[in-house]
């Protein structure tokens, strides 16, 4: 079977980590990047080995060597960008958030249904060695009946306020902790613990002002802290502390109490927010807790410096094999839209101080 020609929409996070995804995949070939500067998009193509810089999205979609693109652009361009990838039917790899809003995302969701387009979107903690296997034992009621879930992911990447002011400053363009890591903790709540009955969520910015490119002070109105309850549908509470301010805040920790012990998977590695994930149990009967270890099935194939790179190349892997089978694939658009609609929930909560139900489905 030929390869799958690629197309990059965004060249950050596209640069950094899907491009290098792409070209180890054997099954697929970056064929093309898109950057609205022309020169830009030419020196991408350059340093990778891309046959086709453009800069003029139109002329990437109409490449017919592009059957699929992956879309890291700020979340205020995923919408449109999106839209028109779907309409040219290229498959879809699309970062989180998603898009703005729940009628964005949703109407993207029922697009690609209409147009048999293979959608992912890249919940990249679905495929991290550590997490996979705390699933396992949460499935196989390693726990018994929950009692209560702590997310605390307090991390200091955004701390100092002389960092410079840009889109993730801005509400308006989809910049905000709630939007960057609150997508993500949103999706694995309900990946690893189901439903959610209802919210209430507050949303506050420390940081107001910050420089931008020529030192001049901006106002920045995107959130960085975020503490957010839940009510899941069984009733467990869950509650969730989210910063991207904390100096030297404790990392990206999940702890389940229940009536047969307690499981907390965490990291305290603030330079990469994959690498450095350990599990550890506690039990009635033993003094402290210890460490669970891994079992070698669940490891990643291959690990690399940015721990990023191995689990998105696993997310990867499934939007590749399921463009190849032609059956949908998990963590889709689907998944990403309901990471989208508990955002847009917290938002209303925040906005109108009160807790808010979450719908059944959609």
């Amino acid at each position: 079977m030929s390869k799958i020609g690629v197309g990059i929409i965004g060249t950050g996070f596209g640069q950094i980590i899907h491009i290098p995804a792409l070209q180890i995949h054997p099954d697929t070939e970056v064929v093309a990047v898109y950057h609205r500067d022309r020169h830009k998009a030419q020196q991408i193509a350059d340093k990778f080995g891309i046959p086709h810089a453009c800069d003029h999205l139109e002329d990437l979609l109409a490449l017919q060597s592009v059957q699929a693109v992956t879309i890291s652009t700020p979340p205020s361009f995923h919408y449109a960008q999106a839209k028109m990838a779907i309409e040219a039917e290229k498959h879809i790899l699309l970062e989180k958030p998603v898009t703005m809003n729940f009628q964005e995302a949703i109407a993207l969701y029922r697009l690609a249904q209409e147009k048999q387009v293979i959608t992912a979107t890249d919940f990249e903690f679905r495929c991290v060695p550590q997490w996979k296997y705390f699933k396992h034992l949460l499935d196989n009621n390693h726990v018994g009946k929950k009692r209560m879930i702590t997310i605390d992911w307090l991390v200091q990447g955004r701390a100092d306020p002389k960092r410079v002011w840009n889109w993730y400053s801005q509400k308006a363009y989809g910049g905000g902790a709630l939007g960057a890591i609150g997508s993500h903790a949103f999706d694995y709540v309900r990946w690893l613990f189901g439903d959610i009955k209802s919210l209430s969520g507050q949303l506050t910015t420390g940081i107001t002002e910050r420089p931008d490119a020529e030192g001049i002070l901006r106002s920045v109105d995107a959130d960085d802290t975020c503490n957010i309850l839940l009510e899941l549908a069984d009733g467990t509470p869950c509650n969730i502390s989210l910063s991207t301010v904390t100096y030297r805040g404790r990392g990206h920790w999940l702890s389940v109490y229940g009536e047969n012990g307690t499981l907390v998977l965490g990291s305290s590695n603030q330079a990469d927010y994959v690498h450095g994930f350990s599990l550890r149990q506690g039990k009635l009967d033993r003094p402290e807790m210890e460490i669970v270890p891994i079992p070698p099935e669940y490891d990643l194939p291959k690990t690399y410096s940015d721990g990023r790179l191995a689990p998105v190349l696993a997310i990867c892997d499934r939007w590749v094999q399921s463009i190849q089978s032609g059956q949908p694939m998990t963590p889709s658009l689907y998944e990403g839209a309901w990471s989208q609609l508990l955002m847009d929930l917290t938002q209303e909560s925040h906005e109108q101080k009160k807790w808010v139900d979450v719908p059944k489905g959609f």
